[in-house]
Order: C-alpha cells, then structure tokens, then sequence
C-alpha cells in the first residue's frame, strides 16, 4: 500500500484526492499540506481522509510523514522546489502543470529525478480522455498519411477578477498568462500526437485583462517537416470552444470528433462525394478502441501507480513535461523578440535560465489588485 502526500490543497487538489480514492487497494492518502494554516486539515476533514495528516509545513510533511509518492498541487514558482525535496526524500512526484516556469528549473528537476532513482510525472490529464485518445490512435495509425496542417484552439475564458488572486497575472510567480498555465494542455497534446516542431514564431497580447502582467492572447505557428501547425492560446473567447484539427494528406479529423476525406476528381478538384472508403476505413479503426478503463486525473494516477508497481516509465514524464515548456518558452522567446525561434534550444540560449523571462517579458499591465483567497 504506497503512502500518499499532497501538498497544496486548493480547488486542483480535489481531483488528486479523487484520483487516489478511485484505488483504495493500491495506496492511501495520509498526508496533506498547505503553507495556510489550517487549510490541510480542512481539506483532508472535507473529504473524511480521518488516518491523514494535516501539514502547514511541506518540507516538514516530506520529512515526517515516510511517503511513497507525493502529488504537488501549488502555484507553478513553487513546483521545482518542492518536486526536488520529495525526490531527494525518496518519494515518487506527481506535479500538476507547468512543469515549473523555466528550463532550467525543469533540468534541475530531472537530474534529481535521476539521482534519486523515483519516477517523475507531470500531469497531462488529457492524454487520458478517450476523445483525444482517438486522435493519438488515427494519427499513429498512418490513415492520414503525412500531416499537412494542424490547427489548435486552446480557447478558454476568465473575467477580470480571475487575475486578483495573490500569484496569478505575474510573472514572476504565475510564470506567464494563458500559453504557459492554460495552452500547456494543448502543447503536450500536440507534441504528443506529432512530437516537436523545428520552428515556433508567436504574437503575445493582452486583450482584456487590465491587472495582470501577463498575455491574455498569443497566436503561435509551429514548422512540422512539410506542414505547418496553428496554436491560439486564449483566456479571451467566449464559449471556450476548443478545437484540434489535424489535415492530412489522405484525410482530415478534429476534435470534437469528424472525419471528411476528400478525393481528387476532373482538373485535381474535389470530386463529388468524398473518398467514403477512406473515411468507413478510420471509423472503423476508432470503433474497435477499447475505451479507457479510468480517465483524467484517475487515469494518469493509475497509470502512474501501475509504473511504480512494474518498474517502468509513466505515460506522461518528467520528459514530456520539460518538452512541453521548451515549446512554451520558444512561443514567449518568439513574441517577445520578434523573431523565428529554432528548436531545440541551445544549451547557452538565455531564455532557458530561471528568471531571465520575468526580467525581460513586457508588462503589459501592472497589477493593483491582490486577494489572498480566490473569490468563489
């Protein structure tokens, strides 16, 4: 039975309880902590975790509790800290997107990582959506055949007011807007269904967000060999309706799920009717999927139990999670330099060093308000 720590008990931690509470055979949460006094033993008295711990101290919970895996649940400047402290305490991470703010930050993490021997995931609870694991299974298929274009609408939507909690709108603690605390989800997406791009360029905006440091808004385009990839980060769009398309050459399929092929008729035009073969051909591919058995955070915490259990890496890892800020920070290196940006970074590339964003990204506006508490 693995021991189970949480540090950080805000609203995010409530899908880690829920992710260890689905294997009640396989682990058991008895420890929590939070820097707020009192707030640990709140959540764990919510939600009737009676054998579990209730720690103001995380270093001191690391240290005390004799943990197997700890989950941390706190703001991103705060993710490299506490990921190295459990590593080096013996225990297992899971650590909620981002990764942390920086490269650097991310390869202190990873040589820790290797040090202690424990596994390091990072949470990419969309790799266990059976919607999006469609896509990853009509792509790895080859029906598609070569990628042309990949368009990828990480549209979400937050009032004024989101940007009043303490941490948010900075970036020296938040770390930057939507591309890096929102379009992370969708980066990791993308890199997961077609791996890194060799070119980012990107535009950065704050459309409507007047206390906050941070974009609100970046378009990013994205060079995949022959094709090209599209990624709108936005906490601007009404309806939050996110979208992933991806055009192939013998066929197109998005998410929300479609499939439409086209064929060539007189003169190279599409011809009457489709390619209806091609499309019967994918359908038929999705429909014999076995559905996954747990999903979201449920999902990569199973899995992320059955890799401790059988010795082997996780679906999502440390790895992943370092690839998906690289694409992060070429998207701000990208708008904030007017410039193409080459990947992989190179090793001397100063956009990688800790702090060297928050020193050099515009504020494009100061922030005035600050609440402690986010307002429910």
């Amino acid at each position: 039975m693995l021991r189970i720590g949480i540090i950080g008990t805000g609203s995010i931690a409530n899908a880690h309880i829920n992710g260890y509470l689905a294997f009640p055979g396989e682990c058991e949460i008895v420890a929590l902590a939070d820097v707020v006094p009192g707030k640990a033993a709140e959540k764990a008295a919510e939600f009737g975790l009676t054998g579990a711990t209730g720690y103001d101290d995380p270093t001191r919970m690391i240290a005390e509790a004799g943990l197997d895996l700890v989950s941390i649940a706190t703001p991103p400047s705060t993710h490299a800290a506490l990921s190295i402290a459990a590593l080096e305490g013996g225990a297992h991470v899971l650590v909620e997107k981002p990764m942390a703010p920086s490269l650097e930050e991310c390869d202190a993490m990873l040589a820790a990582q290797e040090r202690s021997g424990r596994i390091l995931s990072v949470v990419a609870q969309n790799r266990f959506r059976d919607d999006l694991a469609t896509l990853k299974t009509v792509v790895d298929s080859g029906l598609l055949g070569s990628v042309s274009h990949v368009r990828v609408d990480s549209a979400w939507w937050r009032g004024l007011s989101y940007y009043d909690l303490w941490w948010r709108g900075t970036w020296e603690k938040e770390g930057g807007g939507c591309v890096l605390n929102h379009a992370i989800h969708h980066i990791d997406l993308l890199l997961w269904l077609l791996g890194s791009p060799s070119e980012i360029t990107a535009m950065l905006a704050n459309a409507q967000h007047d206390n906050s440091e941070v974009e609100d808004l970046s378009v990013a385009v994205f060079r995949y060999e022959r094709g090209l990839a599209q990624l709108t980060s936005s906490v601007v769009h009404h309806g939050e309706e996110q979208e992933i398309v991806i055009q192939g050459q013998h066929a197109r399929v998005s998410h929300p799920w479609d499939v439409i092929a086209e064929r060539a008729g007189g003169g190279g035009f599409p011809a009457a009717g489709g390619a209806p073969d091609v499309v019967a051909e994918i359908e038929a591919l999705v429909a014999g999927r076995e559905p996954l058995a747990h999903l979201g955070h449920e999902g990569q915490i199973g899995d992320l139990l059955a890799a401790i259990r059988e010795g082997r890496a996780p679906i999502a890892d440390g790895v992943d999670g370092r690839n998906a800020i690289e694409v992060v920070t070429a998207i701000y290196q990208a708008g904030i330099e007017h410039e193409l940006v080459s990947l992989p970074l190179k090793a001397d590339d100063p956009y990688r060093r800790s702090g060297y964003l928050v020193e050099h990204a515009p504020h494009f506006f100061e922030k005035e308000r600050s609440l402690a508490e986010a307002a429910t």
